[in-house]
């Protein structure tokens, strides 16, 4: 019996009749409520405003071969009693990016037996490797995770000795996040990775590997992102995507995934609400099939995190899998006519951009096709974090004005947030928060709407806002102009309002010694110099401002 069963039946043509209809009378003029409704990605991946059967794609995503997943710490500096707490307290795996001098001394009282590990050495990673092998004790038999080796000789050696004498451990990590905090989207993240994962399988067979035995040497590395339907239908593309080369290669098996924590989407302002985005992307990589989650602790733009950060994050993991039970069916998603439609358009653009990259000569010799292309996609995102297209809550959007930051964020890395949080930093460091002052015209309900609109916008760089309180009278308003000190102003009430009053209210201003005067609003009158509204470039009128109240940037 179908729920649907005794409601009329409707088709796709009734609902653009109807989305028409809303649209028009919106003032919206289309004659496509797709294309009207429509999104983008910065994959170029369209996302439509309705999905029924008819988009379920013919190849659909492998089905994870587990349920639940590996909850795994990162720890970059060397404390034993730190690694030993997470993996008291509900940590199932390490990541440890420790310096090879303190890696046994950090490992003490580990049982490897039961927890893997995965090193990250970079150019040392053959002598993490060696500290590991020795560890693990003779027969080997006793360590298991990967040994993080990437590109290059030491990788291909490292994976034929794991092949031959620790069956436990695998030796490289296919690494996307390189591709992600450098400003990559999606595609480019997974097709870049799909890239180097070739470029591996090549290595490892010339060096006499057979193909299966090279498959099961990798271990592939992505971003997990608060946008939890692009990072659901990203994880399930790189299993679609690496399935299809292993078949090409003449092999079989289901891509590994460690899902990492987008860092930088990460904020040092604000910074509790990194639980939120955390808890959002572990469960989007979770969903997504992942096999080991990352998450990172919500302090980490300001370095080390903490002994209760890192109990955040590894709680937030054990809530969802124990609590929530999100681990317990193997690709919940599956079957979902947007989520596969996703995956399969997602998965179109990176074996676009995988192509490319080989026609260029493979991923070492693609370095200048891959900087270029990550770097318009970065200038895109850039543009849309400037217009608050792309809002950072607590940072662009609804920041507290009067926070302080926990510790100084740290300078490394891509953050999203940053902009706008050198700017908090800025007003900050003066002796005096600078001021905006916002001239609101008119009665309390009149003006509300846009003084709040400001006001938000201008806390967004740390700016401090005061306010002259209802009335119309320009003399009045310049008075407390005055009395403020402060020398930018911004007009906020309605457009009738505006029509009004602005203009005399803007001379007022001028003459009581108002450098700049803004307009909460489009609208043009005389003595106005520049506007705030929804979409307008907010890092530039914060610096604009900044210049105007003469703090050196």
């Amino acid at each position: 019996m179908r729920l649907a069963a005794d409601f009329p039946s409707t088709t796709r043509d009734d609902w653009r009749a109807l989305a028409l209809g809303v649209l028009r009378r919106s003032g919206v003029e289309s004659d496509s409520p797709e294309a009207a409704l429509g999104t983008g990605t910065y994959d170029g991946v369209r996302l439509a405003p309705l999905y029924d059967e008819d988009d379920l794609p013919e190849l659909r995503a492998p089905r994870p071969s587990h349920t639940g997943w590996d909850i795994r710490q990162r720890h970059a500096v060397p404390d034993n009693e730190a690694v030993l707490a997470d993996l008291e307290n509900g940590v199932t795996s390490l990541w440890l990016a420790v310096p090879v001098e303190d890696l046994a001394r950090t490992l003490a009282g580990v049982h490897l037996d039961l927890a893997p590990v995965v090193l990250e050495a970079g150019e040392r990673t053959a002598e993490a490797a060696e500290v590991l092998f020795q560890l693990g004790g003779p027969d080997g038999g006793r360590v298991s995770g990967n040994l993080g080796a990437g590109l290059g000789p030491v990788g291909v050696e490292l994976a034929l000795r794991c092949a031959a004498e620790h069956p436990g451990l695998r030796a490289i990590v296919v690494d996307g996040l390189p591709y992600h905090e450098a400003g990559g989207g999606d595609a480019q993240e997974l097709g870049c990775s799909l890239a180097t994962g070739v470029a591996h399988l090549r290595a490892l067979t010339a060096a006499g590997m057979p193909v299966e035995a090279a498959l099961g040497q990798l271990e592939f590395r992505y971003a997990a992102t608060a946008d939890q339907f692009a990072t659901i239908a990203k994880l399930r593309a790189a299993r679609l995507l690496w399935a299809r080369v292993a078949e090409v290669c003449g092999g079989q098996g289901v891509q590994l995934q460690h899902a990492v924590t987008s860092s930088a989407m990460m904020t040092a302002r604000d910074p509790y609400v990194n639980m939120l985005r955390t808890t959002l992307a572990c469960f989007a990589a979770g969903v997504g099939g992942a096999d080991a989650v990352t998450v990172l602790p919500f302090d980490t733009a300001m370095g080390a995190p903490d002994a209760f950060a890192r109990r955040i994050a590894r709680n937030t993991q054990s809530l969802l899998l124990e609590e929530a039970g999100v681990g317990r069916v193997a690709d919940p998603a599956g079957g979902a006519w947007y989520v596969e439609r996703r995956t399969a358009d997602l998965a179109a653009q990176v074996w676009a951009w995988f192509q490319e990259i080989e026609a260029a000569g493979g991923i070492e010799a693609a370095g200048e096709l891959v900087a270029g292309r990550i770097a318009r996609t970065r200038a895109r995102r850039d543009d849309d974090i400037a217009h608050r297209r792309f809002p950072i809550t607590g940072v662009s959007e609804f920041p507290n004005p009067r926070e302080r930051p926990l510790r100084p964020a740290t300078t490394e890395g891509v953050r999203y947030a940053r902009p706008y949080e050198e700017l908090r930093d800025l007003a900050d460091a003066q002796p005096r928060r600078p001021r905006v002052f916002l001239a609101t015209i008119g009665p309390v309900a009149a003006h509300t709407a846009r003084a709040s609109f400001a006001a938000n916008l201008f806390h967004a760089g740390g700016l401090e806002t005061v306010t002259s309180g209802p009335g119309t009278d320009p003399e009045e308003i310049a008075q407390a102009f005055a009395a403020s000190g402060a020398a930018v102003a911004c007009l906020c009430s309605t457009d009738r309002l505006y029509g009004e009053h602005a203009t005399a209210v803007a001379q007022a201003l001028r003459q009581a010694g108002a450098r700049r005067i803004w307009l909460a609003g489009k609208g043009s009158y005389e003595g106005v110099d520049g506007h705030l509204y929804t979409g307008c470039d907010a890092l530039d009128v914060l610096r604009t401002t900044f210049d105007d109240l003469g703090v050196a940037r």
